[in-house]
């Protein structure tokens, strides 16, 4: 997911749970606010797992060129 979007959705899951007093009829937004939260932590805590199983080291790869000339009798 990355950690710009389970940000934003944690963010806006506190606006639905906290900010939103409106009524949808069938929808509780107040859960619906805690479902994005959740997904936005777990999102989270993923992205900061495998961004931590990364190796450090940079990669390099060395080229060489070996040129070989031939003597013409």
């Amino acid at each position: 997911m990355g950690i710009g979007v389970s940000v934003f959705l944690l963010a806006v899951g506190a606006i639905f749970s906290f900010a939103v007093a409106d009524h949808i009829s069938g929808v509780d937004l107040t859960m619906v606010g805690y479902i994005l939260m959740g997904a936005g932590a777990l999102g989270l805590v993923l992205t900061m797992f495998l961004l931590s199983q990364r190796p450090r080291a940079a990669r390099t790869t060395a080229v060489t060129e070996e040129r070989r000339y031939i003597d013409e009798p």
